[in-house]
């Protein structure tokens, strides 16, 4: 006896409606289940309703059925069997769309039950006389592949798809047969491809292998004949196979590319990009340098083109033309216009349209992109303005004739005042002069009259790095730096290290007036400070300067090669990766597809799952690496003579810990809780005692000179020794305090 819900509500009105005798109102039920599945609401309790209604000649009303079916296969597979019979019978249909229909539809049902029901229509679909079944039922091949690979080897579903490639229609006409036999191979193709994936992805088995798509000189031939016949995606789908062919030689290479080139007028950008990826793949083996140069020339346009697209595709065809340059950087060497920002372009598009001016900038255009550079750095978007101004000393480190252009320009920006201008200006000359030392001298100046516009860290720290290089030359280069030293403990960081270095610098071009400030921030670097790396640096000048002022000038003042910028952003062998990856994430993201694209057909759920069977195993192997003491120094033995090698280190040495059940339980692997019974190991144990002395470290002398002048420091500076070490810790102390001790360690 069936249990109906309650005489009421929606679903119930909705299950009336689709069991009326009027065709009009089922049809019009089915339309309002549909929109409420598609709102979220749950309407599976009607499944056994909608199938009802499955054999109708209504098409409309049949794909409606079909789509409810497809949402709700998952959750009610008992049911579904219901509807195999109808199925089977509309791949029997007269009309070739209701037959694409149903064999697409058994297809994404994708339930383990009505996968054995679907070899035999499949079988039909792919033998079909309509070119339009044919190719729906090759995508069906591939999503029968990712169920149960076994069947599509079994029933040789592979065999026939690589028949397909060949496809045409003798009795049709010449230009219908040129339609519908590119439409058939692009599919699949496409399936292929898919299998290709999916097999490649998966442990070699003999269905995995047998997945395997070559392509072969014959498949390359009719694959190049069905490219212009394909629609935009198939075209997609072709030029990806074609992408991964490996050419026999120089001649195919070119054959290749001079069939490919046309693709780049297409409206599509995907198709674009995809000829794109293949001719940079195929160029590879073309000698003729003429022949580079004109498919170079052809390629220009295109790209070109996309930049008129909207945003979102434009920073796409960006993020590519951005590996194309740094391969190629003649391709689009006369088109710098074109990347000019516009007043709407989001800023994600100006950041990129930025950094490919500054690659193509040259002697003959560097004027009208500094004009462009100093029209920016004028716009109220302040992360626009900064990376602006970055351009512009990118711009002077490129070209060195153009260096003093730059600076003219920088300096112009300078006067106007604007705080975070004048901070990004001051970070770019130190760049500025570190690739031209000792020629824009006169700049410096006008540099430190705006020290008071600096709050930024990395500001502060260029001005420093400045005034310290330029010490000898800068007056007031000790009242500069005193400022920096007053406020030593309240700076950051990279500010406090920057100033430690430059007042050093200071010292050693001008030892007579800077001696009393390079004790003053050697004291406060070493007393007061509170950064350890501010502290060692400190130290290690006071020892230099102490001991071998004559070392101390060549390891502070010593000779940096000028800087340059990189041609390119990743590495060679990476860039030429990702080249063959052009219109995929992995030529957006600039990162190979390993680094994001998980193996095979996996969900979130799974990589959940993969990442905590991974987190447990690696604190296992952590804990059993904590008990067996292996890798790991024991912190209760003093003694300076070396272990014995191959016998038992650290804690696994202890005689206690080989005793214990926990112990042989974490080394086996076998623990339930582990880090209970690695707390019980040490805190629990019992009976261990520790009989070697503990020496205290400290300093014999304290800080060499602190306060004192340089010319007291002794020559020798001062070390650690140990002092006289503390009495041994007897038997008899309480087993508490040790185990305090111990888990204190831990």
């Amino acid at each position: 006896m069936s249990i109906r819900g309650p005489r009421k509500g929606e679903n119930y009105e909705l299950s009336v409606d689709l069991n009326s005798e009027y065709r009009e109102k089922r049809k019009d039920a089915i339309k309002r289940t549909i929109a409420s599945m598609t709102v979220g609401k749950d309407v599976s309790g009607l499944f056994p309703d909608v199938l009802k209604n499955m054999q109708t000649e209504d098409l409309e009303q049949k794909k409606l059925v079909y789509l409810y079916l497809m949402n709700y296969a998952k959750t009610q597979p008992e049911l579904v069997i219901l509807a195999v019979n109808t199925f089977v019978k509309d791949t029997d249909d007269p009309n070739p769309l209701v037959r694409a229909l149903a064999i697409r539809t058994m297809g994404c049902l994708r339930a383990e039950k009505i996968i054995d029901y679907l070899c035999d229509p499949l079988q039909k679909c792919l033998r079909d006389e309509n070119p339009y079944v044919r190719k729906t039922a090759a995508l069906c091949v591939a999503k029968l592949y990712e169920l149960k690979p076994e069947l599509v080897v079994e029933n040789g579903f592979l065999g026939q798809l690589h028949e397909m490639i060949a496809d045409s229609n003798p009795m049709a006409s010449k230009m219908y047969i040129d339609v519908t036999y590119g439409k058939v191979v692009a599919n699949t193709v496409a399936a292929l491809t898919d299998l290709h994936n999916a097999a490649a992805a998966q442990p070699s088995t003999s269905s995995s292998d047998a997945g395997i798509f070559t392509i072969t000189t014959s498949i390359l031939n009719k694959l190049l004949i069905a490219l212009n016949e394909c629609s935009e995606w198939g075209r997609v789908a072709v030029l990806n196979a074609l992408a991964r062919y490996d050419a026999q030689g120089e001649k195919e290479s070119e054959h290749i590319c001079e069939r490919v080139v046309p693709q780049f007028q297409h409206v599509n950008g995907s198709v674009v990009l995809a000829a794109v990826k293949v001719v940079m793949i195929h160029i590879r083996g073309v000698r003729r340098e003429d022949l580079i140069k004109q498919l170079m020339r052809k390629m220009a346009p295109p790209l070109v083109t996309l930049l008129s697209s909207p945003p979102e595709v434009q920073w796409v065809a960006l993020r590519n033309i951005n590996l194309l340059l740094q391969k190629r950087p003649d391709i689009l060497s006369n088109e710098m216009r074109v990347f000019f920002c516009k007043y709407n372009d989001p800023l994600y598009v100006k950041v990129e349209k930025l950094e490919i001016m500054v690659r193509l900038a040259n002697e003959k255009n560097v004027d009208a992109l500094l004009s462009e550079l100093k029209e920016y750095a004028s716009e109220v978007d302040v992360d626009f303005v900064r990376k602006s101004i970055k351009a512009i000393g990118q711009a002077a480190v490129k070209i060195d004739t153009a260096a003093e252009r730059c600076v003219n320009v920088l300096l112009e920006l300078i006067s106007t005042r604007v705080s975070y201008v004048v901070q990004e200006a001051v970070v770019v000359m130190k760049d500025i002069f570190r690739k031209y030392p000792s020629t824009y001298e006169g700049v410096i100046p006008t540099l430190c009259a705006n020290l008071d516009e600096l709050d930024e860290p990395e500001a502060k720290a260029s001005l420093i790095w400045i005034i310290g290089e330029y010490a000898n030359k800068i007056d007031n280069a000790d009242e500069l730096l005193g400022i920096f030293v007053d406020s030593f403990t309240e700076e950051s960081y990279p500010v406090q290290l920057q100033t430690l270095t430059a007042v050093v610098k200071l010292f050693l071009k001008k030892p007579d007036s800077a001696q009393g400030i390079v004790q003053r921030v050697l004291t406060t670097a070493t007393k007061d400070c509170d950064s350890p790396d501010v502290r060692d640096r400190a130290y290690i000048y006071w020892r230099l300067l102490s001991t071998d002022p004559g070392a101390a000038k060549a390891v502070v003042l010593a000779h940096r090669p000028p800087i340059s910028i990189p041609r390119t952003t990743v590495s060679p062998v990476l860039l030429e990766e990702l080249l063959g990856e052009i219109s995929s994430l992995a030529s957006v993201y600039h990162k190979p597809e390993e680094t994001f694209v998980g193996r095979g057909r996996i969900g979130a759920d799974a990589v959940r799952k993969g990442t905590e069977a991974d987190d447990r195993l690696s604190t296992q192997k952590a804990l059993q690496t904590v008990a067996a003491g292996q890798q790991a120094e024991n912190l209760l033995d003093f003694d300076d003579t070396p272990a014995v090698e191959g016998e038992p280190s650290g804690l696994a040495a202890t005689q206690v810990f080989a005793q214990t059940p926990a112990a042989v339980n974490l080394l086996a692997g076998t623990s339930s809780n582990p880090l209970d019974d690695l707390v019980s190991i040490f805190g629990g144990g019992g009976g261990m005692s520790v009989s070697t002395p503990a020496p205290s470290f400290g300093f014999s002398g304290g800080n060499p000179g602190l306060g004192a002048d340089l010319s007291s420091i002794p020559a020798t500076p001062s070390v650690l020794v140990p002092q006289t070490p503390a009495p041994p810790l007897q038997q008899s102390q309480s087993q508490s305090s040790q185990q305090e001790d111990l888990l204190g360690l831990f």
